[in-house]
């Protein structure tokens, strides 16, 4: 499985997974799946309910990466099963 980087906002009600595509062939469609998910209960009791994904390519998703840690958003580490 592919090396995942997470930010969660402010108020700490919702995350972001950003994972590379690792089932591209030869680097030709290279692009990162961005997953946003909810947080029910508090962090680190159960993982966020997922609600939705999107696709981009690589250079986008890095720009969408750097916005949303202006914006306030932090990194964090998987810490659910």
């Amino acid at each position: 499985m592919a090396k995942s980087y997470w930010l969660i906002n402010s108020n700490r009600s919702e995350v972001k997974r950003f994972m590379k595509n690792d089932k591209s062939v030869d680097g030709v469609f290279e692009y990162m799946f961005i997953d946003t998910g909810t947080i029910v209960g508090g962090l680190g009791n159960k993982p966020p309910v997922m609600t939705n994904t999107v696709s981009v390519e690589i250079d986008l998703a890095r720009e969408i990466y750097e916005r949303l840690l202006s914006k306030g958003w932090s990194k964090i580490e998987k810490n659910w099963n």
